[in-house]
């Protein structure tokens, strides 16, 4: 299929999935540790659920715009490079 390491085709393709591999490794590892923190969070203080609830969700809501980005990115990659 790749005529090999050089090939520019397959250059490409390694690339776009390097690119959306780690680029969905930061945001997992983060929301999962905030919502390890929020999860802490209700235990101590359960009265406080709404603010760390709005807190946790504009927070994931964030963190997973970064593996958007990455998954634009290996789009442009595959189809405009």
């Amino acid at each position: 299929m790749f005529g090999g390491i050089t090939d520019p085709e397959a250059v490409k393709w390694f690339a776009a999935g390097m690119a959306i591999g780690v680029g969905a490794l930061g945001p997992g590892l983060g929301i999962g540790l905030a919502v390890r923190g929020a999860m802490e969070a209700l235990g101590r203080n359960p009265e406080a659920e709404a603010a760390v609830r709005t807190t946790l969700i504009i927070g994931a809501a964030l963190a997973e715009a970064i593996a958007i980005y990455a998954f634009v990115i290996a789009i442009i990659l595959i189809f405009a490079a």
